[in-house]
């Protein structure tokens, strides 16, 4: 991730709307180091003290942020524990690193890497079960290579084909996502118009 923020420097789109590199990175900044406002994330009565933080992150110096987000979390932070860091920042850190690739023009799906794959497919069958609990149809994740995962029992189901990186891209409601869909053309309107985010 801090590569690639080298690479885009600190004012490049993503895909999370207002947000730039630098609001990107600094949010990651807060959900590594900072427990006193990484409620604010999830709990709207605390998210203005969290902007205050974050915001703070965002100021300084763009080499310091990325040092800060190469070095990972604080070691006090429960993700310094490999476990932990797997268990919580996988999906995360993933589909952050879409945000920005996808976020420039011209971009295009990296090559399949088994080990992020694994971890892509493991993280979108996880996310799922919470992010399309609510769906109003029934959800099936399949790879082109034929894994499937029922996701989500329920009425005129839909089948979600992609890559395991664009499935959880698709899972965590972003429209970036190079999936097809199979199934009833309502269903799947219906599908794609469900809030998929958290």
């Amino acid at each position: 991730m801090s590569e690639l923020f080298e690479e885009v420097g600190p004012d490049a789109p993503t895909l999370c709307t207002g947000w730039k590199t630098r609001d990107l990175a600094a949010h990651l900044l807060v959900r590594e180091r900072r427990p006193d406002a990484m409620p604010g994330i999830l709990v709207p009565a605390l998210a203005s003290y969290t902007q205050r933080v974050q915001d703070s992150y965002a100021a300084r110096p763009w080499s310091e942020v990325v040092g800060k987000v190469r070095s990972g979390p604080a070691w006090f932070w429960p993700t310094s524990i490999g476990a932990v860091d797997e268990l919580t920042n996988s999906a995360e850190f993933l589909i952050h690193h879409e945000d920005v690739r996808r976020g420039q023009s011209g971009w295009e799906p990296r090559p399949a890497d088994p080990a992020r794959d694994a971890a892509a497919w493991k993280s979108a069958k996880q996310a799922s079960k919470l992010n399309l609990r609510k769906s109003p149809v029934g959800v099936v994740l399949k790879t082109p290579e034929g894994r499937e995962a029922r996701v989500k029992e329920g009425p005129d189901t839909v089948t979600v084909v992609g890559a395991p990186i664009e499935l959880l891209l698709f899972v965590f409601g972003r429209d970036a996502a190079r999936i097809t869909f199979e199934g009833d053309a309502y269903a799947v309107d219906r599908l794609r118009k469900h809030d998929r985010g958290l």
